[in-house]
């Protein structure tokens, strides 16, 4: 990532978190933060858009401090993203109920907190409640090794109650308290960095993410990459859903034009030149042609430490010393992106047990050397769809072998433009169809393609060309310079200045 060369290190605001059992309060408390610290013109549009908000706290000595709360009621992938060891929060506040106590839930987000070794604050909750029992959820909390301060522990705790208020403005201390024992600092002059907090496609906008900034500014202008997802810093909105310039660490900020929907926990990198995020992106693509997820076998599911297509293969044979030679043999046959895998073998015929222990949900390769099958066998594999392959020439099952294996293997598609044309006029328009005027630039279109719909470098969604004229006249393809009518078909509308981009999908 590119980044500038002067620093401006300085103290920036904690990302905080809220986890705890259901019904522990953790919604109301958010909730209660929220409407202390936004107007409520702007309370109802926040939850519907954005899930993070920033409060501001001013302390006993009137200091105003900005605190980032990710609003995860609703918002499935966080425990995803701990698991993954992507760390979105710097603080973890664990909710407990004063009335309910410790309870299974409870114990899982102390996990998930201790083993992204994240700050932690416990906040028990609904202390305003008839039935509540401060002391004794202390005691629960120690019994499973949760150690509270003055309870034989450093975990700093706050009693609160939600619903009323009380002891939130010390939970909100603590918050700037721990913050600045843990010194978070980031450089207002990197490119910014951090993770998608959410995503959605607008039917108007485009593909739309929320993202949490961790270090570095992010401004207008610039580029934004997620793996091999694409977005420019064109519109950029705060929490609130006002458009901004920038935005520096600890903020959330919305970013629309995506040109596909960026992975939910995926980290985001920066760039100020278009060139250097393509590059990036390039060097994704590059890595992940050398990965390709495992296949699960069933009943015999094994690690194999290759992260490549594992086809398995069911061997039966006329003796051992045939199954050492096609196992020899079975090694030789190579690729990058699969492998076999031999995962049952014998001697004797092909059996009914053989096709039983076969789940219905695995490609799996049945030979059999010099062997016969068993007559219920041959019914049972009939009826679930499974083929067996016999052989009595080594050579030749080799030859088959390799032939499976290439039309197994994964394939690596590309995409590659066929024509271009620019949209000159956009006329009548109904709900899913539209005509348009435009001039082919590059290549060539035709009726019946599929098309890329182009705006600012961005695919903002794709559409069928149902008609094509020329001169006032059908035809079936538009080449190079040539002007064009288009009846096409689309949800998005489009407008003039958007590229159609005509492609083919190739398979390697």
């Amino acid at each position: 990532m590119t980044t500038n060369t002067k620093e401006k290190i300085i103290e920036r605001p904690p990302v905080v978190v809220v986890m705890g059992h259901v019904d522990h309060g953790k919604s109301t408390l958010l909730d209660y933060i929220r409407k202390t610290n936004i107007t409520e013109k702007e309370v109802g549009g926040i939850t519907q858009r954005i899930s993070a908000y920033e409060v501001i706290h001013k302390d006993e000595h009137g200091k105003n401090s900005k605190i980032t709360f990710l609003d995860t009621p609703g918002h499935e992938a966080f425990s995803k993203m701990r698991e993954r060891g992507a760390k979105i929060a710097d603080i973890a506040i664990l909710v407990v109920s004063a009335e309910d106590g410790v309870k299974p839930q409870t114990i899982e987000a102390w996990k998930t907190i201790i083993g992204s070794k994240t700050p932690v604050i416990v906040a028990i909750n609904k202390i305003d409640k008839p039935g509540s029992n401060i002391e004794k959820t202390k005691m629960e909390l120690a019994e499973n090794e949760i150690y509270l301060e003055n309870y034989g522990g450093k975990t700093p705790v706050a009693e609160i109650s939600s619903k009323t208020g009380v002891g939130i403005d010390n939970l909100l201390s603590l918050i700037l308290i721990l913050a600045e024992m843990e010194n978070f600092t980031g450089d207002e002059n990197e490119n910014a960095s951090g993770f998608v907090l959410e995503t959605n496609l607008d039917r108007k906008r485009g593909t739309e993410a929320t993202l949490i900034i961790k270090n570095g500014t992010l401004k207008n202008g610039m580029t934004v990459i997620v793996e091999d997802a694409i977005c420019g810093t064109r519109i950029m909105e705060d929490f609130h859903g006002k458009t901004i310039k920038e935005s520096s660490f600890s903020s959330p900020v919305r970013l629309v034009g995506f040109d596909k929907m960026p992975k939910i926990g995926g980290e985001f990198q920066s760039f100020l030149k278009k060139d250097e995020a393509l590059k990036c992106i390039e060097d994704f693509k590059n890595n992940q042609l050398a990965k390709s997820p495992r296949v699960s076998l069933g009943k015999n599911k094994e690690e194999t430490g290759s992260d490549k297509k594992i086809i398995p293969v069911i061997l039966k044979a006329d003796a051992f010393g045939s199954i050492e030679a096609i196992e020899k043999e079975i090694e030789k046959i190579k690729s990058e992106s699969a492998e076999f895998k031999i995962v049952s073998k014998g001697t004797g015929p092909v059996s009914e047990t053989d096709i039983k222990n076969i789940s219905s949900s695995e490609n799996i390769i049945v030979i059999g050397f010099n062997v016969k099958v068993d007559k219920n066998a041959s019914e049972l594999a009939q009826k679930r769809n499974i083929p067996i392959s016999l052989f009595d020439i080594i050579y030749k099952m080799t030859e088959w072998l390799t032939l499976e294996m290439e039309g197994r293997r994964p394939r690596i598609e590309s995409t590659e433009v066929t024509g271009r044309a620019k949209v000159l006029k956009a006329f009548s328009k109904t709900k899913e169809r539209q005509i348009v005027g435009g001039k082919v630039t590059e290549g060539k279109i035709s009726v019946m393609e599929t098309v890329k719909i182009m705006r600012r470098e961005f695919e903002i969604g794709r559409a069928k060309i149902v008609n094509l004229e020329k001169g006032k006249t059908k035809t079936s393809t538009v080449e190079e310079g040539t002007e064009f009518g288009m009846m096409i078909e689309s949800k998005i509308e489009i407008v003039p200045g958007d590229v159609l981009e005509s492609f083919a999908i190739i398979q390697k």
